[in-house]
């Protein structure tokens, strides 16, 4: 008996009758109804998540960002209905809630009130999360509420992208006006540190200027310190010259119309002679050197009076740009402060010196315009003295050649008088000729010496005047000085200060990236969405049911094995009798139902490939895999019935419930327990399942001849321990071989 002729026999056993013909093409259409309706049912089942139902409700009230009126919860719950990725209808919290409970709606999306409020409060001091809420119930279905889990993700993921999209234009506009702002304040800076170098040049020039006007009113004032003290002695000299000669002129003219009793009073005209000499010898040698004294304090009083109105004249722009400083300092401090206080370039200490020399700066200008106010005032004062001394100093030195003359004459006549008196007896007419004449000198010499007293007095009158104004000015000078040096200090610190603020303001412009409109929204899209996940498929299913298949496609062939079997016999006990070749009654037993595994293989990829339409990579090796996965678990089922007879067949199905939880055809192996795991990697379906994946998707021929030598290898196993135990039953029976199975 050979090979053929037992599986000949064997298919004709099970076609023998309608009966057993009805049994077979029942058994044979098992993993075909398995494997395609589970398939079928589970094609494409997120293609149709529009048919589950689920409701929204926005209780959102909306809020108010930059001015404007947003409604969050309104824009999201007319994405979620326009995408159309579930049946969302839109109705009350109650109405959605016993919905939920009574099945209406798979899941329930709901909106709070403050969703709104809470997205625009990232923009406030008191940023909120917002929630969504998501109502399940999982006894609608558990993988109905895993899927609500997600779409309440892609919601959230899409308002978070869109609010931190307008979020992320808010900041990088806001970034562009701050670099446009930090130009302007650079010009500024640039414009405050051009003008602080100019107004320090010119402070040096002024603070030169002010040393040398300070040391020439000193100079002055030193000059004219002693100037009161001799115009009262000269003062005093000239009345008392007026006085003598108005004493001189009553007593000549007294003389005059006295000569009658000449003789009388000779004696009393001889004592006043006497006096008088005495007098005009010391009137002459005051008044000596009074015309030049006279001409070099004219000359000296024209040329103060001179330089005063220079000076009041040169020193008016100055005086006036010192008090506009003055006065524009506090504005200029006002606006510097500012902008240094929050500058954010600036070190805390650059900022607090800064401030420092700005105040220095607004008190020293207050100080320089108190000052120039003084040297104004003490300028005028001593313009109009020194004017005055000069006019009394002219007079001064017009008459004093005539007042000197005059009291020299007098001086010798006082001589003559006094010689003559002694003669004045005898010579009473000439005497009296004489006197006339003196008279009318002595007259004439009162006049003069009454405009010198007068003109003595004012110049005396001014002379402290002055002086005191001298001296004012040299400390007007004094305090101007010391000012502008101030000035220019601070300018200078000023001056620098700037031109750091300027460096550090276009170093933190050039900092921020300058962009256009259309650059700030391509950032913000990145910045508020800036991964994506995008796919590099090395191998992909087409959808969920392909995904599903290379499981399924296993499980079917090993149910379609064990129906088989139910009516199959593993091994022809007739044949062993007879032919008592182990390995041909093993070869055939085995081949009987791998050939019918292989229609079943064949009609279940038809069915999977059209009917389905699932796609697969590469037909021919899944096919062959197919067909090897069948015959592999043919071998071990008749393995197990061969070894342990209806023991066997009953652990055929366990084996097949533990190899479907081991396979990893639905979830990852990894997430299975310890012991499990273990026995993943033990068991032939895992490896059926994992070749018919890379078959299908197109991945690793490597990995799939090793899949499929670990089959070949569980065949051949199976085979070798279908012979060892066929081999001894050609030696010799047991009871046991000779009790009937319970299946047949």
């Amino acid at each position: 008996m050979t090979t053929t002729s037992l599986v000949r026999a064997e298919l004709a056993r099970l076609t023998a009758t309608p009966l057993a013909r009805l049994a077979f093409i029942a058994l044979m259409v098992v993993p075909l109804l398995y494997g395609g309706a589970y398939l079928w049912a589970n094609r494409d089942p997120y293609a149709k998540l529009d048919q589950v139902p689920a409701a929204i409700v926005n209780q959102d009230a909306g809020a108010t960002l930059d001015g404007d009126h947003v409604d969050y919860g309104k824009d999201v719950t007319k994405e979620a209905i326009d995408g159309g990725d579930f049946q969302w209808k839109t109705t009350t919290a109650a109405d959605a809630r016993s919905g939920v409970r009574n099945g209406t709606y798979d899941f329930v999306v709901t909106i709070p009130h403050d969703f709104s409020e809470s997205l625009v409060s990232a923009q406030s001091d008191d940023p909120k999360r917002a929630k969504l809420v998501m109502t399940t119930a999982d006894t609608n279905s558990y993988l109905a509420s895993t899927i609500a889990e997600q779409a309440g993700k892609t919601m959230r993921t899409a308002v978070a992208e869109r609010v931190g999209k307008q979020a992320a234009k808010t900041l990088l506009v806001g970034l562009a006006d701050v670099r446009d702002s930090l130009g302007d304040a650079v010009d500024g800076a640039g414009q405050l540190a051009s003008g602080a170098s100019s107004a320090a040049s010119g402070a040096a020039s002024l603070a030169d200027g002010t040393g040398k006007l300070a040391d020439g009113a000193a100079t002055l004032a030193d000059g004219t310190a002693s100037l009161p003290s001799q115009t009262a002695a000269l003062n005093s000299g000239a009345q008392q010259v007026a006085s003598g000669a108005s004493t001189l002129s009553s007593g000549l003219q007294s003389a005059k119309e006295q000569t009658a009793s000449l003789p009388a009073q000779t004696a009393a005209l001889n004592d006043g002679a006497e006096q008088l000499q005495s007098g005009l010898h010391a009137l002459r040698d005051q008044t000596a050197t009074l015309p030049a004294d006279s001409t070099k304090l004219a000359t000296g009083a024209a040329a103060v009076a001179d330089g005063n109105a220079k000076l009041a004249t040169d020193s008016a722009p100055f005086i006036a740009g010192v008090q506009q400083l003055a006065a524009a300092s506090p504005d200029l401090v006002a606006t510097l402060k500012p902008v240094v206080q929050t500058s954010t370039v600036l070190t805390a200490d650059q900022k607090a010196a800064l401030l420092a020399s700005l105040d220095t700066f607004q008190t020293n200008s207050a100080a320089l315009g108190t000052g120039a106010t003084t040297v104004s005032s003490s300028l005028a004062k001593l313009q109009s003295g020194s004017a005055d001394v000069a006019a009394g100093a002219a007079k001064l030195e017009a008459k004093a050649p005539q007042l000197t003359a005059g009291v020299q004459k007098l001086s010798d006549g006082s001589d003559e008088l006094a010689g003559g008196t002694g003669e004045l007896a005898g010579k009473a007419p000439e005497l009296t000729s004489g006197i006339a004449t003196a008279a009318d000198g002595a007259s004439k010499l009162a006049s003069g010496s009454s405009q010198v007293a007068a003109g003595t007095s004012k110049l005396a009158a001014a002379a402290p005047t002055l002086s005191s104004g001298a001296a004012s000015l040299a400390s007007g000078a004094a305090s101007a000085d010391d000012g502008a040096k101030s000035l220019a200090s601070g300018l200078t610190e000023l001056q620098s200060g700037s031109s750091e603020l300027a460096s550090k303001l276009d170093d933190g412009r050039t900092k921020i990236p300058a962009s256009t409109a259309s650059q700030r929204n391509d950032q913000a899209s990145v910045i508020s969405d800036p991964v994506k996940v995008g796919t590099d498929d090395v191998a992909s299913a087409s959808n969920y049911g392909a995904g599903l298949a290379p499981f399924f496609i296993s499980l079917a062939a090993w149910i379609g094995m064990y129906a088989l079997f139910l009516i199959l016999k593993p091994i022809s006990k007739r044949a062993i009798t007879a032919v008592r070749k182990p390995l041909r009654v093993v070869f055939g037993g085995w081949l009987t139902p791998a050939l019918l595994g292989l229609v079943q293989m064949v009609a279940l990829f038809l069915i999977v490939r059209f009917a389905l339409d699932l796609d697969v990579a590469w037909t021919g090796p899944t096919i062959g895999i197919m067909v090897l996965a069948s015959a592999t678990f043919a071998a071990i089922i008749m393995a197990l019935n061969v070894l342990l007879g209806s023991v066997g067949q009953f652990l055929g199905l366990v084996l097949m419930l533990v190899q479907l939880v081991t396979a990893g055809g639905t979830f990852p192996w990894q997430t299975l327990p310890g012991p499990l795991a273990a026995l993943h990697f033990a068991l032939p379906m895992t490896y059926s399942v994992d070749a018919i994946r890379q078959t299908m998707y197109g991945g690793s021929a490597a990995a799939t001849w090793s899949d499929a030598g670990v089959l070949a290898c569980w065949l051949l196993g199976a085979l070798l321990v279908s012979y060892v135990v066929t081999a001894r039953q050609t030696r010799s029976r047991t009871l046991r071989d000779l009790r009937p199975s319970l299946i047949g």
